[in-house]
């Protein structure tokens, strides 16, 4: 006689990132770009796929600072800078204004297995700033939306919630020590603005940054955070 064999069928784990809109189809082919450990349960929303740093990028920032110190991420998103500044043994403190990101960004930092080493924090930077205390503030701010490839030229002005100039005198209360990451196409005079502008002036360091053979963005490096050999100032 033969008996059936009952199936035991389990339910697939959910995957969160599957349910994204076709204008981010792209950024999910370069999905371990983004994350190394993308398959380990990385999570996203629909703005982090096309705002969060390229790993490679947020790897090379965060040797600036390696060894130690506190770093403040003021726009810290789904967390992909906290996390590398965090491996580098800083102290990490990211803040975001939405409460959803900060909740990804926690969760995309126990992947790394960093998430001790980072203060998550629910609130608005620009807000916060006069009671911070740093030794680096990291600042990504929001550019737009991927509109600004079809820009000639991207201004200061264009960033988000506030202009860079804002931003940047906000982040001086806490350090001269700024590294900014910003759009491959930013006006690069602006950035050097920034360094004259600041009493005393600042050392400046404008470093193009590649995955593969795509240039991806500029960082701009503030004070100590600049390499003694590129200072522009």
């Amino acid at each position: 006689m033969l008996r059936a064999r009952k199936r035991i069928l389990k339910k697939p784990k959910r995957n969160h990132n599957l349910a994204i809109g076709p204008a981010v189809n792209k950024y999910w082919l370069q999905r371990y770009s983004l994350f190394s450990m993308y398959n380990e349960g990385i999570q996203m929303d629909e703005e982090g796929w096309y705002s969060v740093t390229p790993e490679a990028i947020a790897i090379s920032q965060a040797e600036r600072c390696a060894g130690g110190g506190v770093v403040i991420d003021g726009f810290a998103g789904v967390g992909g800078n906290a996390i590398q500044f965090a491996r580098m043994r800083c102290k990490v403190v990211a803040i975001d204004i939405d409460p959803r990101k900060i909740e990804l960004a926690l969760n995309n930092a126990k992947i790394y297995g960093v998430d001790s080493q980072i203060d998550f924090v629910v609130g608005d930077f620009l807000q916060q700033a006069p009671s911070l205390k740093a030794d680096v503030v990291f600042l990504s701010p929001p550019w737009g939306g991927p509109s600004y490839k079809n820009m000639k030229k991207f201004t200061l002005d264009l960033l988000k919630p506030k202009d860079g100039y804002s931003i940047f005198q906000i982040a001086q209360r806490i350090t001269p020590n700024i590294i900014m990451f910003l759009p491959r196409n930013v006006d690069l005079l602006q950035l050097e603005e920034l360094a004259w502008l600041s009493y005393p002036p600042l050392p400046l360091e404008i470093e193009e940054n590649y995955v593969g053979n795509n240039l991806k963005g500029i960082t701009a490096y503030f004070g100590n955070t600049a390499r003694e050999s590129a200072r522009l100032p």
